[in-house]
């Protein structure tokens, strides 16, 4: 399989606390996995029927990559953090 996108929507922020937590630990753990960060942050510009919403886009070399980081010990544990702090959507789909 090609590369794969992992790309995450904000769609409601509950605690901007459990959020920064999440936040400061969650990175490691993309890198030790093999992720990289391509966006982080809210659009600069909406068009259609675009949400202003916090979005992270992260590229993989493979999708196995990708689910042996989120089913890590390491990636629970920050979701552990975050707990109800968020409500996102994450989906992963093939890199062109």
């Amino acid at each position: 399989m090609t590369k794969v996108i992992g790309i995450v929507s904000y769609k409601e922020i509950k605690d901007e606390d459990k959020l920064a937590a999440y936040a400061k630990i969650a990175p490691a753990t993309v890198a030790k996995f093999g992720g990289r960060f391509i966006a982080r942050g809210y659009p600069v510009a909406l068009r259609e029927s675009g949400a202003n919403e916090r979005t992270v886009v992260v590229i993989w070399e493979r999708l196995e990559d990708a689910q042996e980081w989120y089913d890590s010990p390491d990636y629970q544990a920050c979701l552990d953090v975050l707990g109800d702090g968020a409500v996102r959507d994450m989906r992963f789909v093939e890199h062109l």
